[in-house]
């Protein structure tokens, strides 16, 4: 087997297990949103394992991201971007209030240490 795509496939198992981890989803809750076995989606997030191109719409659907930022057709576009924002957006929902403020002053901080 080439390396090339194997590598792509490793790109593609880590931008899914990120997405999945985003949306607060283990893989078992991720295999019934998706109807499919866990296994399969066990070994496609390990990269060992090809994705059909409908496995991908569903996963994409599942986790909220596009197919295309799973893929890595990206150029640092809006849609990249905008999908990043989505995942972190998710990642903050969960936070308590006190934990959401210390960040924003975390974030507000760096702001102007960068102006």
């Amino acid at each position: 087997m080439s390396s090339e795509p194997k590598k792509v496939r490793m790109a593609i198992a880590a931008r899914l297990r990120m997405a999945r981890e985003s949306a607060g989803l283990s893989q078992g809750q991720a295999s019934k949103l998706m109807e499919m076995h866990r296994p399969t989606v066990s070994e496609i997030a390990a990269g060992r394992r090809r994705l059909a191109a409908d496995e991908l719409a569903r996963f994409a659907d599942t986790y909220g991201v596009s197919a295309a930022w799973l893929i890595g057709e990206h150029d640092a576009d809006a849609d990249d971007v905008s999908d990043r924002i989505k995942l972190a957006a998710r990642q903050l929902s969960s936070l308590k209030d006190e934990d959401l403020d210390k960040l924003m002053r975390l974030l507000q901080s760096m702001r102007g240490a960068n102006r």
